[in-house]
């Protein structure tokens, strides 16, 4: 190789001989045997062959005086000079279209959830009354002076005054911090303000103020506020410059109303927080904020960004090496071998020759570095995200699609999920019979039969209707609360008239209303009679209701008295019956009130109590058809799905079995909430974690529960260590009240139908059509996704492992890469963006529910992948090392070994290129299986994309060997030679069988790849990465230095602890020490017994704890605790160390 400059030359002349000989007069072995001669010889010969040197010199085409015609000898140099710009433009060229592709998935995966967001925002109506008709318009379209309607749950989008209305609440904390609810009445307080929640109540309101004048849109051109405004009014310090910045905004023109309201409250929290910011508040600011960003990267990303590093890291330093090695080799065989000087006229030569080498370097470095991985994972969760649509899933946050493939619990409301959400009533107890089917209207008592229509016409939201059917044949439509409509339809199907009723007694004459929530459980609205008495209707769960009953109609319409063994007989012979069938139960009642005194209405207890019952009626909510097989489905994936209601528990345990949640004979737990909640307190009514561990794994119904039962129930799943897994939990939700569970969820899915705005809000996915069979094709796609990124991988490392290693040794044995700059790009191209399309939009199929899920901490590369990668890899490096050293003889064609400098393409190389990439197009379909699957071809044309890529890849691929020439570094190929490459790369697919073959199990020496320990997992990532790059010297002086301190230390304080009990002084001063050697080392874990910590937080808060605490306290301390305390749990240890901690400071 030293001797390269030389051979460059030879060479050169060499091939000049085949191409000229026939040009000129005389041969190149003709002119080297005449110049081999010396003095009379040569003179001689000349006359001999050629009569003398003019002769010569015609047969060379050139002239004794003029010299040459054109510059012949210099012309392949002059060419090659001109070509040499070609590789670095392909470079350019191949790197512009990585980028290309890269920004234009960017760019369409930003537009596809602009769409998504705008669809919520156009999604988001209110009801407003217009021509005298109640119509649902979109928000932006809500106009000053429109009457809206404000029910519970609603986020009210513009400002208003309440007009009429009966208990209205609302949560105005986004606003004014203030977590109380708030009253309005028309008298006291009639403001409604945009950005608020209506928790409780119904009513009317006028609007006065929309976008960018309302309460929410002030806030939002404060906020929207240039950085350059806020860098002038630092600058000048005015005191009236948010007020400046205000009326700018307010002329600039309108905010939409519709901007998504999760920014209104933020952007309303921010700023209430405004004023108050200090340096330090704006420090934690920052820190919330980047707590906050850590949080949003979900498990696989971070998988994902562990590996890229790793196999980075890996790339960086063979490439590194490949450079040395070349450099090295180089240099040692040119001047201490060959002992050859360097001349000066030489250094461009030895430069071109450094930076080919740097040129492979960063071949081997580009091949190595992954750059495909976040690029596969965006396509896939963009791509799924856009069919996850039609399958009535709006995916609101990107990742919760792909948590949802780990999903091990189910959490389902049962109303409207489970089942159709079209309430009937079916069986009815009234005046002392029980009928089992709606009964006839001349069978009910004409007075009890007043009394019950009036009951359930005015005691129902107005905006609670039946409408005749849209269509012909198809049932009546049912608009509002569906419990009521349940009810309205009962009326109407004892042939009577609601609507009259409402016209005599129209909202506006209703006196008080009691509407329904949480806590009550019940509904009841009073109105004026005649003779300025008052009468007051009720309506809610029986058992509730029932209990606050002291008399009944009898047959005849007359009440008699209802003692609590009546009660507790008709329980046992009514209600377990019906909730038995899987109905729920409504009692329905009144009582009479006298006009004088009038009564105090805001002591409920009094008032909603001496009812006279008038029925009981059992109303049934279908069980939605496609339900109970896609439970089954779930089951058999490994997800558990639980039934949280508020209804009782017969009926929910009736649903359950219906559903096939439950299974008679099977060990279950049933709980009502008042029982779960007894079961998972201490004395002190503290929740327990231990406690929730032994009731969630077995419990499959909780019914009769509030939304804190919910949330505590989430929170303890999720939270447990009872599994060597963590619990991912899936919730759905469609209450204002369930935005807590919703958010502690790992994924929120609220109802599209019946959701409120609130629970919208606080989902990450939005079921469009309200069922549950739609959460198990977001079970589906989330499996999909992940299998998608492992298969991408698999591909994807295989070309990693076998580009990289060919480039090493072809570099490292015969100086050169057999894959050349410019093709590694190409080849890059077609696994990173190529191959990342293809593999990463598979469509899902059921078997993907066939396995149990993933959990968090399972690997990218599991054994059969790794197995994979390293089999093919295998073969694809034997085929392409002897093709690379006895190919030439194979296939009876030039070396391509050893090449010059500047050598046009060789055949040997364009083979061995376009083996390669044959191979990577096969066992691109040998990827598309990551389980071990035999049949590779499965479901292959449901994919069109995938087809449509590995097609065009070849077709792009013929064009680049036979017409890409010296860019591409390719010399055309015969008919033969492209069979023999094809032949290869088919053999790629008989190899897949054989790897299928060799059970995973045999391999021990496989290592898995990709995890994502425990740690990691916390968002303190930063944290543990600061720990990971203390190498093992330092951690070892460390450790010497802590032992020191630490002996030093505790003599210190035990000199302490006597000086303070003698002197009867602080402990303070101790504790502070001992803590602050707490946080000096990660290997302290033993510095002090949890029993002492406890000790010194008993002695520093004397009044803190009980003895009998601190001894639980101590007990519920692990003996070992590593030093920064975990959060929550480790009271004893955080105390202590709070305490000190802030005069450590």
């Amino acid at each position: 190789m030293g001797d390269m400059t030389n051979s460059d030359f030879y060479s050169k002349n060499q091939r000049n001989e085949s191409s000229h000989g026939g040009e000129f007069g005389c041969t190149m072995e003709e002119l080297r045997s005449l110049m081999e001669l010396r003095g009379t010889e040569a003179v001689v010969k000349i006359k001999e062959t050629y009569g003398d040197t003019d002769t010569i010199c015609r047969r060379l085409k050139t002239s004794p005086v003029e010299g040459c015609a054109t510059a012949q000898a210099g012309a392949e140099d002059e060419g090659e000079a001109e070509a040499g710009w070609i590789e670095g433009a392909a470079i350019l060229l191949s790197v512009i279209c990585v980028v290309l592709v890269t920004a234009f998935n960017d760019w369409s995966k930003e537009k596809q959830f602009r769409g998504l967001q705008s669809r919520i925002e156009q999604e988001q109506k209110f009801t407003v009354v217009r021509a005298g008709q109640v119509v649902q318009i979109p928000v932006a379209e809500i106009v000053v002076g429109d009457i809206a309607q404000v029910k519970y749950g609603d986020l009210l989008p513009a400002d208003g005054l309440f007009i009429q209305g009966n208990d209205l609440k609302i949560d105005e904390s986004s606003l004014t911090g203030e977590s109380d609810q708030v009253r309005k009445s028309v008298d006291k307080d009639p403001m409604l303000l945009s950005g608020t929640h209506v928790m409780e109540g119904s009513g009317r309101m006028v609007v006065t103020a929309v976008g960018v004048n309302s309460q929410t849109g002030i806030i939002f051109t404060l906020l929207g506020a240039g950085g350059e405004e806020e860098e002038k009014k630092d600058k000048k310090g005015k005191p009236n410059a948010l007020v400046d910045q205000k009326r700018s905004k307010m002329q600039d023109g309108n905010v939409d109303a519709s901007q998504s309201k999760a920014k209104q409250q933020d952007g309303a929290a921010a700023m209430e927080m405004q004023p108050l910011k200090s340096a330090e508040g704006g420090d934690t600011d920052d820190k919330k904020k980047a707590s906050m960003h850590k949080k949003e990267k979900s498990v696989l990303q971070g998988k994902l960004t562990k590996l890229a590093v790793q196999i980075g890291k890996a790339g960086l330093v063979m490439s590194a090496i490949t450079v040395i090695i070349l450099v090295l080799y180089f240099t040692v065989d040119t001047f201490v071998v060959n002992q050859k000087p360097w001349l000066p006229e030489c250094t461009p030569v030895y430069v071109q020759y450094f930076v080919k080498f740097f040129i492979i370097g960063v071949t081997v470095l580009v091949v190595a570095v992954p750059e495909g991985l976040p690029l596969a994972v965006t396509i896939s969760l963009a791509y799924s995200v856009k069919k996850m649509m039609k399958d009535n899933n709006l995916v609101r946050h990107l990742d919760a699609c792909e948590t949802m493939g780990n999903a091990t619990a189910i959490c389902s409301d049962k109303t409207g999920t489970l089942t159709t959400n079209r309430m009937t009533v079916v069986q009815v107890y009234v005046g002392d019979v029980h009928y089992k089917e709606v009964p006839d209207p001349s069978s009910i008592n004409a007075k009890t039969m007043e009394l019950l229509v009036n009951a359930i016409a005015i005691n129902s939201a107005y905006t609670t209707k039946i409408l005749p059917p849209e269509k012909e044949g198809a049932l009546p439509k049912q608009v509002g609360n569906k419990t009521e409509c349940g009810l309205l339809g009962f009326v109407l199907d004892l042939k009577q008239d609601y609507e009259s009723v409402r016209s005599q007694m129209p909202e506006e004459k209703l006196y008080k209303v009691y509407t329904f929530n949480s806590v009550r459980k019940s509904m009841s609205t009073v109105i004026k009679l005649p003779d300025e008495s008052f009468r007051m209707y009720s309506k809610g769960a029986s058992e509730i209701v029932l209990k606050k009953c002291c008399k009944i109609l009898n047959g005849a319409g007359e009440p008699r008295v209802f003692r609590p063994r009546d009660r507790d007989e008709m329980v046992k012979k009514v209600i377990e019956p019906m909730a038995c069938d899987g109905l729920r139960t409504i009692c329905v009642a009144y009582r009479d009130l006298p006009g004088s005194p009038e009564p105090d209405w805001d002591n409920e207890n009094d008032i909603l109590n001496d009812l006279t019952c008038i029925c009981v009626v059992g109303i049934e909510d279908p069980v939605r058809p496609e339900v109970p097989e896609a439970i089954r489905k779930c089951q058999r994936a490994g997800i558990t799905v639980r039934m949280v209601t508020g209804d009782n528990i017969n009926t929910a345990r009736a649903i359950a079995i219906k559903c096939g949640i439950i299974h008679p004979g099977e060990d279950f737990l049933c709980l009502e909430g008042k029982e779960f909640n007894r079961r998972i307190r201490n004395e002190k009514g503290e929740i327990e974690q231990e406690r929730i561990d032994k009731i969630w794994p077995k419990l499959r119904v909780l019914a009769r529960s509030s939304p804190t039962d919910k949330h505590t129930l989430v929170k303890g799943i999720i939270d447990s260590t009872h599994t060597e897994q963590r619990q991912v939990v899936a919730v759905t939700g469609d209450g204002t009240n369930d935005g807590p569970a919703l958010k502690k969820a790992d994924v929120g899915f609220a109802m599209g139908i019946a959701g409120t705005d609130v629970a919208k809000e606080a989902s990450d996915i939005i079921l469009t059509d309200d069922n549950f069979s739609s959460i198990v094709k977001a079970v589906m796609w989330g499996r999909n996704v992940y299998d998608s990124i492992s298969k991408f991988l698999q591909f994807q490392l295989t070309v990693n492992v076998v580009a990289v290693i060919v480039a090493f040794t072809g570099a490292c044995i015969t100086q050169d890469s057999p894959l050349k700059a410019v093709q590694m790009l190409w080849v890059n191209l077609i696994m990173d963006t190529f191959a990342s399309l293809a593999l990463a939009t598979e469509p899902p199929t059921e078997t993907l529910l066939l396995r149990k899920p993933y959990g968090r901490n399972k690997p990218l590369i599991s054994r059969t992948m790794m197995k994979n990668i390293l089999g093919h890899a295998v073969y694809q490096l034997t085929l392409i090392f002897t093709l690379l050293f006895v190919g030439e003889k194979m296939f009876q064609i030039d070396s391509g070994r050893n090449a010059p400098l500047h050598s046009p393409p060789s055949e040997h190389y364009t083979i061995i290129f376009n083996t390669f990439v044959m191979m990577q197009l096969f066992n691109e379909i040998n990827a598309r299986k990551i389980h071990g699957e035999r049949n590779v071809f499965d479901g292959i044309f449901r994919n069109p994309i995938f087809c449509t890529i590995v097609l065009g890849t070849f077709a792009i691929q013929i064009v680049i060997v036979q017409f890409g020439g010296k860019p591409f570094s390719c010399s055309p190929l015969q008919l033969d030679q492209w069979l023999w490459c094809i032949f290869i790369g088919l053999g790629e697919l008989v190899w897949g069988q054989v790897i299928a073959t060799i059970p995973t199990s045999r391999l021990k020496f496989l290592k898995e790849a990709g995890r994502l320990t425990q740690k990691e997992e916390i968002p303190e990532e930063e944290l543990n990465e600061d720990v990971e790059e203390i190498d093992h010297a330092e951690r070892e002086l460390r450790r010497g230095q802590i032992l020191w301190f630490r002996g030093l230390n505790r003599i210190q304080t035990q000199i302490e602890v006597v000086n303070t009990f003698k002197s009867g002084a602080s402990f303070q001063g101790a504790l502070r020490r001992q803590s602050s050697v707490t946080s000096q080392s990660q290997d302290v874990a033993n510095l002090s017994s949890p029993s002492r910590v406890s000790l010194s937080n008993a002695l520093s808060s004397p009044t803190s704890l009980p003895p009998a605490a601190a001894g639980r306290e101590c007990e519920s301390l692990p003996p070992r605790v590593p030093p920064p305390p975990a959060p929550g749990g480790q009271e004893g240890r955080g105390r202590g160390a709070r305490d000190s901690g802030g005069r450590r400071s």
